[in-house]
């Protein structure tokens, strides 16, 4: 039997969601929705959040497309938030870069939405921990960009020994990204390779010994070769014949 709170918090939830009121109580309503002692509910009713919250996410993120950057940021951390909550890691992810890389582009006004090297730097390493691996490539560019324009608007050289090293990790950080990008793609493909191989083998048939056929052409050829080999022999006759008439007329 279905759990009936979890079926009215899912229903409040929603109701939250739908009129748009992204805020710290529609949070504490999903977390509610998590500590059910029904697993069977809970699993299904965790399938159908995620769904319907990713559905609201970018609903949401078309409409405030127009709005102020403060009024986007604050919608977009409230979907993080709600993402890891429901355990959406993948999402939850997407909506970060997205909200780092809003603010990235608006710091050139407000000086206020600069990303730090660290807040890309952490992002990358989370990124890599769970598996996307070009988004952490990303990530370190972002990081080496933050670092580079640092360095230009600053000109110190007191902290230059420490930048070199957050550096040099970033870097070491976007190198095994890109192996890991790449292998992951070498491994999908030889997995297809070899899930096409073991198909051929599978549907495979031995073939069947038959007595090759001859064309038109080689019969033909053949015919002519024949009938020529006659000629020959018919020829060796009659020569043979009249030499030896020509023999016995002499004698």
């Amino acid at each position: 039997m279905a759990d009936v709170g979890v079926d009215q918090q899912i229903s409040l939830f929603r109701s939250q969601i739908e009129n748009k009121r992204f805020n710290d109580d529609s949070l504490r309503i999903l977390e509610s929705l998590l500590v059910s002692k029904d697993v069977k509910s809970l699993i299904q009713a965790r399938s159908n959040l995620i769904e319907f919250i990713r559905s609201e996410s970018l609903s949401a993120i078309l409409q405030i497309a127009a709005k102020t950057v403060d009024q986007q940021l604050s919608v977009l951390e409230f979907f993080v938030q709600a993402f890891a909550i429901i355990g959406d890691i993948e999402s939850c992810l997407a909506l970060r870069y997205e909200a780092l890389v809003l603010r990235d582009h608006k710091s050139e006004i407000q000086k206020w939405l600069q990303v730090s090297h660290l807040e890309w730097l952490n992002f990358a390493e989370q990124s890599l921990e769970n598996g996307f691996h070009a988004v952490a490539v990303k990530a370190c560019d972002y990081a080496l960009s933050c670092l580079k324009r640092n360095d230009v608007a600053e000109s110190k050289t007191d902290e230059s020994l420490e930048k070199l090293q957050v550096t040099d990790k970033i870097n070491k950080l976007k190198n095994s990204a890109l192996t890991l990008a790449a292998s992951g793609s070498v491994q999908a493909q030889t997995a297809e390779y070899l899930r096409k191989k073991t198909s051929e083998r599978s549907s495979h048939q031995p073939p069947i010994c038959k007595k090759p056929r001859f064309a038109a052409s080689v019969l033909y050829r053949n015919g002519i070769k024949k009938h020529n080999e006659r000629k020959l022999i018919a020829r060796q006759k009659k020569v043979q014949l009249i030499s030896i008439e020509s023999d016995s007329t002499r004698n």
